[in-house]
């Protein structure tokens, strides 16, 4: 049988593959949430052996065997999302279903997460349940999934076994969590047709073909070069009914789509949501409307009545997906007189297709590091960037276009800029802002004029970045021995150390802190501060030199991150005590 589209693309990306069993979940993760950089979510997420992580934790393998059902965990503190995984890869895809006894395995996931004590659970899964309890108290999670990833085809009888992990999951939440609003609770089966649907809808901008017949009242057409567009209104119960049929398919043409009720528009989604429940005849005049992209629209009037008919051939929904979203969403069908002003828009030229939805997603929702991809610092860094052979940094967040050519290929090293924004924090002494507080990177100017002022050089990014990296690989290196012969004793405290949420942010703020050190002389700027060779990976091997012979002293920070990394005090003390354990030993390292 052909492969799909995205097998395909799968198999070319030479990226994943280190991570063996769990990277076609993170490539589907990746597709999902337009993950720019998949190494440094999969480092903090896939935990080896051990424990977990912004954002996937590996748990079966975790406690020596101790199997807690599900392989990995995603969460977005930001958005407030959670996404627990169960995966399973075939060698035979084209088999008609998966076992359903994996699916099953996901209401143990559920005990394991949100009921069992917390002193019953092992010490390597301990740490992301605590971080998933204390958001639930504390009410940041809006959005819950719970993924049976695979390769083979989807089956109703999966897809029945995932309900009942969903009912059990809201069951424990509702009982358990009592500060928790969390209402977004849903189970999927991300199988081969999903993944190559999500894949799909990066390159094709309509999913749902189907035709559509609306009555309307009023409306009228606009016409220009290669698009043609009729504006009108359509009653938000039609909304309603389209999400609860076709859901994310909807927003195939949405950068974004619907990630549900994320905290930082909390209170406009819930106004939009008590608009269409208490005053649907306002919810017309109180919002801004949504822009739909169809393949075909015939406006027909109907014989001896006012009304006309709007024949509708395929959708997605370019701006205003948050409303849909939330209309959606409702338990029960809004009211017959609400009414949203709806724009349909045709078009066959493929490249203004891509404007038409560039421009509308730009109005939708802004991520933080947006604010600034525009400013002088960043206009600068592009070019300065551009000098430098095998990189690629944009200096602004990737499209969906970016995650289809990852531009990671080859010998090119592709710089997001949130990670960028994270090693900047990690080297100058933030890792705790550079593992919790992300966002505020780029809302606060006292942070962004930190980390990104007039000494920020490319060379100098590049230079903090990969110490990053070859933190990531060091650990890539411990889990391939172990998968391969065995650990000595030490090699396994650090194993378990790079295990921890937030451990590569807190090493390379103390390998940083060390560079007096190792350097032999005073740094009154650590901005200055770059490799004379700037071939990136030449970078990361230099990086790894000098994290062998430090890694060894990663029990004076392992403290810190027992728990999660969030004393901003206790990380300081730590990294004081590592730089004092080097700086002991350096003339015996001093070759090194």
């Amino acid at each position: 049988m052909e492969k799909l589209p995205s097998q395909n693309e799968f198999e070319s990306r030479q990226d994943l593959q280190r991570y063996k069993e769990d990277a076609w979940a993170l490539f589907a993760l990746q597709l999902r949430f337009n993950i720019e950089d998949i190494q440094t979510v999969a480092y903090d997420s896939i935990i080896t052996d051990w424990s977990s992580s912004q954002s996937v934790a590996l748990t079966d393998k975790i406690t020596g065997g101790d199997d807690k059902k599900c392989d990995l965990i995603f969460i977005d503190r930001n958005n407030g999302i959670v996404v627990i995984i169960q995966s399973e890869i075939y060698k035979d895809s084209n088999q008609p279903t998966a076992k359903k006894n994996k699916a099953s395995d996901l209401h143990t996931a559920v005990s394991y997460i949100f009921n069992n004590p917390i002193e019953s659970i092992p010490d390597g899964f301990k740490q992301v349940v605590q971080e998933i309890r204390e958001l639930l108290n504390n009410d940041e999670i809006e959005l819950i999934q719970f993924w049976f990833v695979h390769n083979r085809p989807e089956s109703e009888i999966i897809k029945n076994e995932l309900t009942s992990v969903t009912n059990s999951a809201l069951a424990s939440i509702r009982s358990r969590y009592k500060n928790s609003n969390v209402k977004n609770i849903a189970s999927l089966e991300v199988g081969k047709n999903t993944v190559d649907a999500w894949y799909g809808s990066l390159e094709n901008s309509i999913l749902v073909s189907d035709e559509f017949s609306l009555t309307i009242s009023e409306g009228f057409s606009i016409q220009a070069g290669e698009w043609e567009a009729f504006v009108t209104r359509i009653p938000i119960a039609w909304l309603h009914e389209q999400f609860q049929t076709h859901k994310d398919n909807l927003f195939s043409a949405n950068v974004r789509g619907y990630l549900g009720r994320t905290k930082n528009h909390k209170n406009i989604n819930n106004g939009i949501r008590l608009t269409a429940l208490e005053n649907p005849e306002n919810f017309w005049v109180f919002n801004n409307g949504i822009t739909i992209l169809v393949r075909d629209f015939k406006d027909i009037q109907e014989d001896s009545t006012p009304f006309r008919k709007l024949i509708i051939k395929g959708l997605s929904i370019v701006n205003g997906a948050q409303t849909t979203g939330a209309v959606g969403n409702l338990d029960s069908e809004p009211g017959e007189s609400g009414f949203v002003q709806t724009r349909f828009i045709k078009c066959s030229n493929k490249e203004t297709i891509k404007k038409i939805i560039e421009f509308n997603n730009r109005q939708n929702e802004i991520e933080p590091s947006d604010y600034r991809s525009n400013d002088h610092i960043q206009k600068r860094l592009r070019c300065e960037f551009g000098a430098i052979p095998n990189t690629t940094y944009y200096g602004r967040r990737g499209g969906s276009e970016d995650i289809i050519r990852r531009p990671n290929r080859g010998n090119n090293t592709f710089l997001s800029l949130d990670t960028v924004a994270q090693s900047l924090a990690s080297f100058h002494q933030d890792p705790v802002i550079a593992y919790n507080n992300k966002a505020d990177i780029w809302l606060k100017d006292e942070l962004y004029s930190k980390y990104f002022c007039d000494l920020t050089s490319a060379k100098h990014i590049l230079f903090a970045f990969s110490l990053l990296r070859a933190v990531e690989n060091k650990k890539d290196a411990l889990k391939n021995k172990k998968d391969s012969s065995s650990l000595t004793k030490l090699e396994e405290e650090q194993l378990s150390f790079l295990t921890k949420r937030g451990s590569h942010f807190l090493l390379v703020a103390a390998i940083a802190k060390c560079l007096e050190t190792l350097l032999e002389e005073s740094l009154p700027n650590y901005f200055c501060l770059s490799f004379v060779n700037l071939d990136p990976e030449v970078s990361i091997v230099n990086w790894g030199n000098i994290v062998d012979a430090t890694i060894p002293f990663c029990n004076q920070l392992s403290g810190v991150v027992s728990n999660s990394l969030s004393q901003a005090e206790s990380a300081k003390s730590s990294i004081d005590q590592f730089e004092r354990m080097v700086a002991s030993t350096f003339n015996s390292n001093q070759n090194i």
